[in-house]
């Protein structure tokens, strides 16, 4: 929980918080042959590595292990350090693979590595939950690997790389995000790290520099949302929910609101999807924020939080342990109600994460 300077407190969930391996030997070990002694990217993205370092200081483990790969040291930076209740964990996986298969055992090895380290973990898996990592480009695979894990009680969420080389809307992704309503899980879009075969990070191309992707590449998730509202997707499926785990919340309003205008006169030609564009975001579409997203701290953040339903839609995410680890920093123009909102509580809702309600006092910021 955090503390406010009028002495109340606020309940936090950490809705993204990166697992890894140990190494690509300790991956290993969780792999089956024929996939054990193939050839696999390791987690950095050789061309987009961040200038001062992709992790924070101090995130490896006490062997010297991968950055975000010791439950305990995440705990304690975490729980004890900043005041995070509950963390949503999202394995990093190695990209998108040439082989499918190849790209569901590796998804599978870090599934088995979330479970038995981290939401089975004596100590702190209760404050754990997690996300069943999947491959797209294997919808058999995928399926087999909801499968597996859906009635753990900790697992929350179904996890897919951002990148992709087909929209998610289309028809063949359907059977996988019919599977994850039946088990009452949303589906969480990550930006995914090492180099695979992933298409360029803007529909121009390759970006020159680091700035400039990390800039852009989270925008993707608007190619694949509108497209998902125009093949009628949410409109077919009502209980499917996606959080889009990059932030970009801030680029909703006016890309929908264009949708909205120029959509409507044209309905006729998507009788699929019946609604306008914006009907469909409610209870649908999920957002995790971190420090870089909108305004920051001015006195008109609470109204932009408020456009086209946002403040409904947005949860915390640290990204941690990667180098901006985004510091919990809510705009003092917020309201008690949508501060709670963005702490904890759409999270909560969301996930089905209980955590010790604290009533927010009428008119407080």
């Amino acid at each position: 929980m955090i503390e406010h300077p009028d002495g109340t407190h606020t309940p936090v969930i950490d809705a993204s918080v990166h697992i890894f391996a140990a190494s690509n030997k300790d991956l290993r070990s969780f792999l089956r042959e024929p996939f054990k002694s193939r050839g696999f990217p390791d987690y950095e993205m050789d061309w987009y590595g961040a200038p001062g370092g992709e992790y924070a200081p101090g995130t490896e483990g006490p062997q010297r292990g991968y950055p975000g790969s010791d439950p305990d040291v995440v705990a304690q930076h975490l729980f004890a350090e900043r005041g995070v209740d509950v963390a949503v964990l999202h394995p990093m996986t190695r990209g998108v693979m040439p082989d499918r298969h190849l790209g569901s055992a590796i998804a599978a090895a870090h599934n088995e590595i979330l479970v038995s380290r981290w939401l089975d973990h004596a100590e702190h898996g209760e404050r754990f939950r997690g996300t069943i990592r999947v491959n797209p480009d294997d919808i058999a695979g995928a399926l087999r690997e909801i499968d597996r894990w859906k009635k753990h009680p900790r697992m929350v969420q179904i996890g897919i790389p951002l990148q992709s080389r087909e929209l998610f809307g289309k028809p063949q992704f359907w059977p996988l995000w019919e599977a994850a309503v039946d088990a009452g899980l949303p589906v969480a879009a990550h930006i995914e790290v090492g180099t695979g075969i992933a298409a360029a990070p803007t529909p121009s191309g390759n970006t020159r520099t680091y700035e400039q992707y990390v800039s852009f590449m989270a925008c993707n998730y608007i190619y694949h949302l509108m497209n998902m509202i125009a093949e009628g997707v949410f409109e077919r499926m009502p209980g499917l929910k996606f959080v889009w785990s990059d932030g970009a919340a801030d680029l909703l309003t006016p890309f929908i609101w264009r949708m909205d205008c120029f959509g409507r006169p044209h309905l006729e030609q998507t009788p699929w999807a019946p609604e306008m564009p914006s009907d469909y975001l409610p209870g649908h579409v999920f957002f995790v924020q971190g420090e870089m997203d909108g305004p920051g701290d001015t006195d008109f953040a609470g109204e932009w939080f408020g456009f086209t339903g946002k403040e409904d839609m947005v949860m915390y995410g640290s990204s941690y342990p990667h180098w901006q680890r985004n510091e919990l920093k809510v705009p003092s123009a917020f309201s008690a109600e949508q501060r709670d909102k963005l702490c904890w509580l759409n999270a909560s809702e969301l996930y089905g994460i209980e955590v010790p309600a604290v009533p927010a006092r009428v008119g407080a910021h």
